[in-house]
C-alpha cells in the first residue's frame, strides 16, 4: 500500500495515511456544505489505525455537531482536516465501528488517485447547484 500524505494550506498540520481509502463520496448535506464553504464536500474513509499525524497535531480544533460528529479543522489557516465520531455521541453508542474511522477530505490529500463513487445527501442539495455528473445519488446515506 502507498502511503497518502496530507497537508491543510499553510502547511502547519501534515499526516499520512499507510492504509486503503474507502468510501470516498460527495456529500451534499448542509454540514458539509457550510464547513467546506462548496456545493459539496468530496472525502474518504480512513483506519484511524491506519492514520499518523507527522506534524501540527495541536492545530487542529474541532467542532462538535449536535449530530456526534466532530469535524476537524486547522486554526490558523481554516483548511478542514478531518471528521470524526465524538467518543460520548449517541452515533458512537449505535454505531461503535464509527469509531475505528476517520471521513477525509480529498481536497487536502497530496496525489492520491481516489475519487469519489456517489453523491449522498442530494435530497438536501444547494438548489443552486446542478449535478452534472453520471454517479450514483443518494437522498440521504448510500445504501450498504
Amino acid at each position: 500500500m502507498t502511503t497518502i500524505r496530507g497537508t491543510c494550506l499553510c502547511g502547519g498540520v501534515k499526516f499520512e495515511i499507510t492504509g486503503p481509502l474507502s468510501s470516498p463520496l460527495n456529500c451534499h448535506c448542509s454540514l458539509c456544505r457550510k464547513q467546506h464553504a462548496a456545493p459539496f464536500r468530496s472525502r474518504a474513509r480512513a483506519q484511524v489505525k491506519d492514520f499518523r499525524w507527522l506534524q501540527g497535531e495541536n492545530l487542529v480544533k474541532y467542532y462538535e455537531t449536535p449530530g456526534g460528529y466532530q469535524r476537524g479543522f486547522c486554526r490558523e489557516c481554516g483548511s478542514p482536516i478531518l471528521n470524526r465520531t465524538a467518543p460520548n455521541s449517541k452515533r458512537a453508542a449505535q454505531s461503535p465501528q464509527s469509531l475505528s474511522q476517520y471521513g477525509i477530505p480529498l481536497a487536502i490529500l497530496d496525489d492520491s488517485q481516489v475519487r469519489p463513487e456517489c453523491h449522498v445527501f442530494v435530497g438536501s442539495k444547494a438548489p443552486w447547484f446542478e449535478i452534472t455528473d453520471k454517479l450514483p445519488q443518494y437522498a440521504e446515506y448510500a445504501p450498504g
